[in-house]
């Protein structure tokens, strides 16, 4: 078999796979180009997927000795849907959140919820009592799923924001609602919900510049489409690089979850796509690099994908103890962008695997610009190119115009995988969604290949182990301590996370404080991975630019130049 280039392996898989069939579709007025195929709404990709799971024979799920079979995963999806429906009247227009760590009641939540035609909301279990509240309120969601952490942290909300509170594993017994109890007891009938694909399935809160979170809204179109893009790959794969006629079968795809269920780089390219790939899923409670080396050596895990600091650790364990894991095939970068050194390590490391690169975002459902492989060795600091067939991607000057070849721009991509809006924000929506195109916020170039390498961020986040902080958000926590007369957040390199927090203050004249007093100060207001780990402080005002606002790069700048003359 001849090797296609994969524009025509594009050309080929849409145009005889009628699973992968597009056409110019209208959506919210706009028109984009959408698969036409595609099973409609995320629940009826487990239906879609029954045949590749051996029609639910095969094992799905794992979690710390804990084993579910496709069907019975699937069962299990269904009684919790029943028991939403039955027992607290869930149903299209309402929200449910989910606030609980990596365990597997998390995945069967998010399927059973959107069965019943409500939408899920995706709580950030990382977050305080202060940051659940808002998002709840801004949420409106009244009937919460929760483990004991993230009880705690929701009962002092309960009476003002009327919640229901349901408890999962350690939180059972904590409140009035038990999951297990509730699940048992109710009927294995799958819900006859009408569910319209244009619906909204998630609310996904991702970091911004205002401050607060926003929330991302998914449609179950949006999602589908992200997750079909990605199976295409793996169609398109043979026909750009035929294996050998005598290369054994491919082993069954094996995926481990090592990065929180409440972020897309999980949700969506390993849960929902692992749903119609046929793949098995590996839950891991915590992170801990030798336990993943131990867990992708016993499960014969094939594809592991984290962000960056994963991959390093992993690449040290494996090393220290003399593994190769040779089942790995893939092991992909999100959240967050790999060190370009980085690269070659891990495919010395690890012969038997593809290395990859992703980005995408939350506000697309995680679809965006990708590679691997050779691809990836030779081009380490790049991010890659537009995953096909429904993407398009233009690079914008501030006034909107296209920028040549080899000059900065603002990515701005247009697919039917973009979010419908931002909750209750009409206005940063229109900012950022125009006519159907997404203005990403990240500045980048691309050159006459089509490969794109990112530069900049024209938001102020911070992207600490995959984690998005927003500036402003830890610059309001610092600006409510009586002792800060005005403050200034900027990321800090960090050869482990990429970034972490630092923060340049003004304090009130004749106070001295140190990032210990600082911390403590901050707990229980911001999550921890939020508090900055470096602080400088001074008595005068912030650097200033020309505009009479604060100079953060060039505040930012002094301050790491005052660290290096330390040393």
């Amino acid at each position: 078999m001849n090797a296609m280039t994969p524009e025509a392996a594009v050309v080929h898989v849409t145009t005889t796979n009628p699973t992968f069939a597009v056409a110019p579709t209208v959506i919210r007025g706009v028109t984009f180009t959408a698969f036409q195929n595609i099973p409609p709404t995320v629940p009826a990709l487990m239906a879609a997927g029954m045949a590749q799971h051996d029609n639910g024979a095969s094992h799905y799920l794992l979690y710390e000795g804990e084993r579910w079979t496709y069907g019975e995963f699937c069962a299990e999806v269904r009684r919790v849907a029943q028991m939403l429906h039955t027992k607290f009247d869930i149903g299209k227009g309402d929200r449910v959140a989910i606030a609980m760590r990596n365990y597997p009641e998390l995945m069967i939540l998010v399927l059973a919820i959107s069965s019943t035609g409500a939408t899920v909301v995706f709580v950030n279990a990382w977050w305080t009592t202060d940051e659940l509240e808002y998002a709840l309120r801004d949420s409106a969601a009244k009937l919460v799923f929760a483990d004991a952490q993230r009880i705690e942290r929701l009962l002092p909300l309960v009476d003002g924001l009327s919640l229901t509170l349901v408890g999962v594993r350690d939180g059972e017994g904590m409140v009035d609602h038990s999951y297990t109890a509730l699940q048992t007891t109710a009927p294995d009938t799958p819900l006859d919900a009408k569910i319209d694909t244009d619906d909204d399935f998630a609310v996904m809160y991702s970091s911004g510049t205002t401050g607060h979170p926003k929330g991302v809204v998914q449609t179950h179109r949006s999602a589908v489409s992200a997750v079909f893009s990605w199976l295409m790959q793996a169609v398109m794969a043979p026909l750009v690089n035929p294996p050998p006629d005598d290369a054994p079968e491919a082993p069954r795809p094996s995926a481990l979850v090592v990065t929180p269920l409440f972020h897309v780089t999980a949700t969506h390219p390993l849960f929902l796509l692992s749903l119609i790939a046929g793949s098995r899923i590996t839950l891991m409670r915590k992170w801990d690099a030798d336990e993943a080396v131990r867990l992708i050596n016993a499960e014969n895990i094939t594809r592991f994908l984290g962000v960056p600091t994963q991959s390093a650790e992993l690449m040290n364990a494996a090393r220290a103890s003399g593994e190769t894991l040779k089942t790995l095939d893939y092991i992909g970068a999100g959240g967050a962008k790999r060190p370009g050194t980085q690269v070659a390590q891990l495919a010395e490391t690890f012969p038997n695997a593809n290395v990859a690169t992703g980005w995408g975002m939350t506000e697309t459902n995680a679809l965006g610009i990708g590679m691997i492989g050779d691809d990836y060795l030779n081009r380490p600091e790049c991010a890659g190119k537009l995953h096909p067939p429904l993407q398009e991607l233009r690079l914008l000057d501030d006034a909107g115009n296209k920028v040549p070849l080899g000059k900065l721009g603002e990515i701005t991509v247009k697919s039917p995988a973009n979010m419908r809006c931002y909750l209750n924000q009409p206005e940063e929506t229109a900012k950022t969604l125009q006519d159907g195109w997404l203005r990403t916020g990240d500045l980048a170039v691309m050159d006459s290949e089509g490969y794109v390498t990112i530069l900049d961020r024209k938001k102020n986040i911070i992207i600490r182990g995959g984690e998005n902080i927003a500036c402003l958000d830890v610059e309001g926590a610092l600006h409510r301590l009586p002792d800060v007369v005005e403050a200034c957040v900027f990321s800090i390199p960090d050869d482990r996370l990429g970034e972490t927090v630092g923060a340049c203050v003004q304090l009130r004249e004749g106070v001295e404080m140190t990032q210990e007093q600082m911390a403590q100060a901050l707990e229980g207001h911001l999550a921890k991975f939020k508090i900055p780990l470096h602080l400088w402080t001074q008595s005068g005002p912030l650097l200033r630019g020309t505009t009479d606002k604060i100079d953060r790069r060039g505040l930012r700048a002094a301050c790491l130049e005052m660290e290096k003359a330390k040393t």
